[in-house]
């Protein structure tokens, strides 16, 4: 069973890493927007993220297409977007790849 997870949450990220900001040319995984990916037992996924401002003009079609690309991933009933803006997000959760994408290393 943990291995089948393995295996949705390994597929949800990569479909992740195709969805960009807008305005920041990363994907929004290795933006650090993803906070967790939470899969329970009757295969719903809960996925807690935040935007790169609270006021982010294109917020409501970013959210609504992470939710349906997670549905895409064979074995997801459902998912549910969390937004949260605690721990707000800041240039430091981007990872090494988005960093040196972007000139910062």
């Amino acid at each position: 069973m943990e291995n089948h997870l393995l295996h949705i949450e390994t597929e949800i990220v990569n479909l992740l890493k195709s969805i960009y900001d807008p305005e920041i040319p990363v994907n929004i995984y290795d933006l650090g927007l993803i906070y967790n990916i939470d899969i329970d037992d009757d295969d719903r996924v809960i996925i807690t993220m935040t935007l790169t401002a609270p006021n982010c003009p294109v917020a409501d079609s970013l959210l609504r297409e992470v939710k349906e690309k997670a549905e895409t991933v064979e074995g997801v009933r459902e998912a549910e977007i969390n937004l949260v803006f605690d721990p707000p997000w800041d240039p430091s959760m981007l990872s090494d790849e988005a960093k040196l994408e972007l000139g910062m290393l």
